[in-house]
């Protein structure tokens, strides 16, 4: 409870954290907003393809053209200002830069920049929960043999998913399961970005106004983020998903501890210890009431009868039989969050959570029937979605990473519904990102003795 306090000392010291940040998108944006406002920060660098955009973006969120005036990095060291520039490399090595934020959202590049910033001695905060689905577990392991932390983002829901069981097992209760809420119907597994405003339902106005982009939007609405949120927490609790992964239930806040239990108590997962994502609407379309389309949760048991007690004197959020009960927080704030896992990075080397095995796979998975010689689009296009699959089931079937199934070659048919594998695609071995995974999945595919049970 003490990062403003020590992130105030560094500014009275004439020490801001400096952080450099990659991608200057909705998500860095919206933290670009805030790190602008808070005392003990100072954004060195922003690195973007597109400068130009990238300033305007700026321009859009209230920064004063004086503030990213700098003309090197040197200069914004020197003067507390900010150099934008489409080096990111540059900014990866530029002294003085404590912090990298991948803000990319491409895994393989993000998988890249993480590599670098290890390597010159960078904490890093993972926004890029594609390349964490698939690598993070080694990239975080290469981090701590460096002396560096590696996080996930705070704001973005598998971080604040990740508290929400840390605090359970904190306290001694069982975490029976996590998640978050969203946006589902079974027909969105074939969303596209032509259809994505009209199933998000959000006013046009507001897209152009946001600034939002459509293919990173239909991501959301498809399922695929919400197969790659949940890995990422898995990965990084020791949870284990599903068998056949996620299946989307509806519910509302109140209902949470009834329908995330196990089958065997009358819930709707599978068993305890896994992870679940609850649809805001009903099959039939309607909304559920009081939903958590934009929140995160977690639902825990009580193993003595004192603690049931507990659940239904304090009124908590129990089902019938008052032994699982639910917390929840009903939305998040994304990238106008990020600066806390800054803060825990620089000031306590602490992540705001971190992978620590490889429990969860991310697996694309065919929207439509596609055609040998097709260039697969990747996430939120029009030919494949992620599906949250258990890790041993993907290996041993040789499924395709979501996170790689980007501008390769289809090389046989594939039906509606069906996962792809690596044998399907044209796949250049000799890629850092695949490399990456390959050496990821020789390392972590068995029993993780570091897993919290």
């Amino acid at each position: 409870m003490n990062l403003s306090r020590m992130l105030a000392k560094r500014a009275e010291d004439g020490n801001p954290v400096r952080v450099g940040i990659i991608g200057a998108g909705k998500f860095g944006a919206m933290y670009l907003s805030q790190a602008r406002l808070t005392k003990g920060t100072h954004v060195l660098g922003i690195a973007d393809l597109d400068v130009a955009r990238a300033k305007d973006q700026l321009r859009h969120i209230g920064w004063e053209a004086e503030r990213y005036a700098a003309s090197g990095f040197a200069d914004a060291l020197a003067n507390g200002s900010t150099f934008v520039t489409d080096d990111a490399e540059a900014l990866i090595r530029a002294d003085g830069l404590e912090v990298l934020i991948d803000a990319t959202g491409d895994p393989a590049v993000g998988i890249r920049h993480c590599l670098m910033a290890i390597e010159n001695g960078r904490h890093v905060v993972m926004v890029n929960v594609e390349a964490d689905v698939v690598a993070g577990p080694l990239l975080a392991a290469k981090a701590e043999a460096a002396g560096v932390v590696y996080s996930m983002a705070w704001g973005d829901q598998p971080a604040l998913i990740c508290e929400h069981v840390d605090w359970a097992r904190s306290v001694g209760f069982k975490v029976v399961c996590a998640g978050k809420g969203t946006r589902y119907l079974p027909r969105y597994h074939e969303s596209t970005p032509d259809t994505v405003w009209e199933n998000f339902g959000f006013d046009l106005e507001m897209v152009k106004r946001g600034r939002m982009n459509p293919k990173m939007f239909n991501s959301f609405i498809d399922g695929t983020k919400s197969g790659i949120e949940m890995s990422a927490v898995c990965n990084a609790t020791g949870l284990r998903p599903q068998a056949d992964g996620l299946h989307f239930p509806p519910s509302s806040r109140l209902e949470l501890a009834e329908v995330c239990k196990p089958r065997s108590a009358g819930g709707q997962v599978d068993f305890a210890g896994t992870t679940e994502v609850v649809s805001s609407l009903y099959r039939d379309g309607s909304e559920v009431p009081v939903h958590l389309q934009f929140g995160t949760y977690v639902v825990i048991e009580a193993e003595t009868d004192y603690a049931t007690w507990c659940f239904e004197e304090y009124r908590m959020l129990h089902d019938s039989s008052f032994r699982y009960a639910a917390l929840y927080r009903p939305t998040h704030m994304i990238g106008l969050e990020l600066g806390v896992s800054v803060a825990s990075a620089a000031l306590r080397k602490d992540p705001t959570g971190c992978p620590i095995g490889f429990h969860s796979d991310v697996v694309a998975t065919a929207k439509r029937d596609l055609k040998a010689g097709e260039m697969l689009d990747g996430e939120g296009g029009y030919c494949v979605w992620g599906k949250q699959t258990p890790a041993e089931t993907s290996l041993e079937n040789g499924y395709l990473p979501l996170g790689l199934a980007h501008n390769v070659k289809l090389l046989r048919d594939i039906k509606q519904g069906e996962p792809l594998a690596w044998a399907d695609v044209q796949v250049d071995e000799t890629s850092q990102a695949v490399k990456v995974r390959r050496e990821m999945e020789a390392r972590f595919a068995r029993p993780n003795v570091r897993a919290a049970e």
